[in-house]
């Protein structure tokens, strides 16, 4: 058994808790006042909560991070607008986000098609009774947000190792709930409530590495490799995150999650003895000015790929050195939550997104300039001749007919290609947009229906199009090398679309939609949808340019005439 002294070269015993969070100056408001309640036991105060409590709070918390957006995110992007520097490319995707979310403020339209795997993080004080499985509750209210709004199911069920089925109710979640201490104003339930995109997800990145980048230039180095390698897909500009040291890999990780959530933002800024995890504010600044410099921009070419940076240093072991890499997209979704003894809140979130728009005539320069109009009704043969006499970088309007299919579909394409089967017609004639729509709300031609990562249909494009399929193909993101090549080989096109702006496509652009194919799929069926004057940029051509590979060239949308106001509110 140990003993109670302590050797005389044992050093001061020192607690703090890893990620020590100072303050909350969250604004809130009032959910309800029932299923809370107070009782006293040997002068200690408990604080009761009914589950029911619970449920309310999260199906709540869902609605709101669908629809609406923090004041702080929405003037990001109307700074985006008044800053000079900014590209013309910037100020359009700006914009066009702007427009997004004043549409999904009606509480109809969410604010992207995928509408993410919940996660909810909750921090139980000393002195908080349910008497029931609180992530039951939770799933509960992720159940009624998901199955009662027009959001979208995501979540596949194992059956096997190799065979999945949607939930149809996009549980589960990913719940973890922590105990903590009771502060000074009683006992209390803290949430964090996020809803996460498989686009942002998969920018998640764990490094293993050692001391020799714990100095200036050597880390500067390795993040403006590791950075640049995040792309587009995640639909920038982003909320960044960098995480150095971690007492694991796992903890690394987690924390960039949070900290691209500004959850982290009271973090101390110094370090101390007691080991405890603080942001580098010099650190982000240097690594916020790397970002401007890459020349990617706000997907198309300029400086805003990145809002906001944040760098978090932790604790690590001597032999380990995690470094973790995590975005927040433009869908910046999440929200704290609260119960205490004076009922239960959620973060209050802008429901007016308007007054961040700027003047009609600001909006009407920022989306004016050279579009080239493209008819897609027209046999393919003439769209791949049209599209083949501009370069990169170029802006269209596309209007017709789409076929749309993604990760499933494609596989199961290719299953019968390999078995000699021949391209399907609805791939030779028409082009195919990467997209899985979210549910349809009633009177609506779409439900929300932007663009998904174009990378993760990479390896099918080769096979495709010496099939003659996927010739002109519409996604966000880049494209590998591969890509790249084929279209050069085959004569294709890769179209870019904005990453972001799924509920103003659907009320704007989509005209009507069908299944062709595979209806079992749901949102992963083969779909066939008209569009009108939906925006689009050539990335990749048929001469094996890409966008990608020079993005700090000239822009496509004029600089010439746009007028700045930049006190307009």
């Amino acid at each position: 058994m140990l003993g109670v002294s302590k050797p005389a070269s044992a050093p001061e015993f020192l607690y703090s808790d890893l990620l020590p969070i100072d303050g909350d100056d969250t604004p809130y408001r009032l959910i309800t006042t029932e299923g809370v309640s107070t009782f006293d036991v040997d002068g200690q105060t408990f604080l009761k909560v009914d589950p029911e409590a619970i449920r309310k709070l999260t199906a709540e918390a869902m609605h709101d991070i669908s629809h609406y957006l923090r004041p702080a995110h929405l003037a990001q992007l109307r700074k985006i607008i008044d800053d000079p520097e900014a590209s013309g490319n910037d100020r359009f995707v700006a914009l066009d986000l702007l427009k997004n979310v004043n549409i999904s403020a009606g509480g109809v339209l969410p604010m992207c098609q995928d509408t993410g795997t919940a996660i909810v993080m909750g921090k139980k004080s000393e002195g908080v009774l349910t008497g029931a499985d609180d992530a039951q509750s939770i799933s509960l209210g992720v159940y009624d947000a998901y199955t009662q709004l027009n959001l979208r199911y995501s979540q596949l069920a194992p059956l096997t190792t190799y065979e999945e089925k949607n939930t149809g109710s996009n549980l589960p979640a990913q719940i973890e709930i922590y105990a903590t201490e009771q502060g000074p104003k009683g006992p209390e339930y803290k949430f964090l409530f996020m809803a996460k995109g498989g686009g942002s997800a998969n920018k998640s990145f764990l490094f293993q590495e050692t001391k020799a980048i714990l100095n200036p230039a050597g880390m500067l180095k390795f993040l403006d490799e590791k950075i640049r390698s995040l792309g587009t897909a995640a639909c920038p500009p982003y909320h960044l995150a960098v995480v150095i040291g971690g007492t694991s890999g796992e903890f690394a990780l987690k924390t960039a999650k949070y900290a691209s959530a500004h959850y982290l933002d009271n973090l101390p800024t110094s370090g101390s003895m007691s080991a405890h995890g603080f942001r580098d504010l010099e650190l982000e600044e240097e690594v916020f000015k790397l970002t401007q410099s890459f020349g990617i921009g706000a997907q198309f070419g300029g400086k805003y790929f990145c809002h906001d940076v944040r760098v978090v240093r932790l604790p690590r072991h001597g032999a380990s050195c995690p470094v973790a890499i995590a975005v927040s997209c433009s869908a910046d979704r999440q929200a704290l939550g609260k119960i205490t003894a004076d009922g239960v809140f959620l973060e209050q979130l802008e429901t007016d997104p308007a007054k961040y728009m700027p003047a009609a005539g600001v909006a009407e320069d920022i989306s004016s300039g050279e579009v080239v109009e493209v008819d897609l009704n027209r046999p393919m043969s003439e769209i791949l001749e049209q599209l083949s006499q501009f370069p990169v970088k170029t802006r269209l309007s596309l209007t017709g007919p789409l076929v749309v299919a993604r990760d499933i579909a494609h596989a199961k394409i290719k299953e019968r290609l390999d078995a000699g089967d021949p391209m399907p017609d609805y791939l030779r004639n028409h082009p195919v947009y990467y997209a899985g729509p979210a549910k349809t709300p009633e009177g609506m031609a779409s439900g929300s229906f932007g663009p998904t990562t174009a990378g993760r249909m990479d390896s099918y494009v080769e096979q495709f199009q010496a099939a003659g399929g996927s010739m002109v193909m519409l996604a966000k993101g880049n494209r590998s090398k591969q890509v790249t090549s084929a279209c050069d080989t085959h004569g294709g096109f890769y179209l870019g679309s904005i990453g972001g702006p799924a509920a103003r496509l659907a009320l704007d652009c989509i005209k009507s939609q069908e299944i062709i194919e595979y209806p079992e799929l749901g949102m992963e069926a083969v779909w066939k949808i008209d569009v009108e004057n939906f925006p689009a940029f050539i990335v990749v051509d048929d001469k094996g340019n890409d966008f990608f590979t020079d993005p700090g060239g000239a822009v496509t949308v004029p600089l010439g005439g746009v007028r700045i106001r930049s006190k307009e509110r």
